[in-house]
């Protein structure tokens, strides 16, 4: 995935494909992804690690950041991040099929 380009800065969605963020993210839904918003702790952020992209909730203890699944079988993957790796902050997501009784904003 390419962040680079004119449209670096435009928001925009990508769809959750499993169960890590659950039960705040149910695999399948959509995620708005905003490059410019503020990564601050308790924020949902989409990061570039080594291995690709990640979506996670940013913890921030004693001046550390780290990323960390919501799920209890994903708890292990908790690991330390730098700015410079989160590509945005997730402002809004919606059901699989769109429903307006599923959206929900963050921000």
């Amino acid at each position: 995935m390419d962040l680079g380009g004119c449209g670096s800065t435009e928001p925009f969605a990508l769809q959750v494909t499993d169960n890590s963020m659950e039960p705040e993210f149910k695999k399948d839904c959509i995620i708005i992804i905003d490059p410019n918003g503020l990564a601050e702790h308790g924020a949902y952020v989409f990061a570039q690690v080594e291995n690709g992209f990640i979506f996670r909730q940013l913890v921030i203890e004693a001046g550390v950041r780290y990323l960390q699944p919501l799920h209890e079988d994903y708890l292990h993957e908790k690991r330390e991040i730098t700015l410079e790796e989160i590509k945005g902050v997730i402002t809004s997501q919606s059901g699989a099929k769109g429903k307006r009784s599923e959206r929900k904003k963050y921000l």
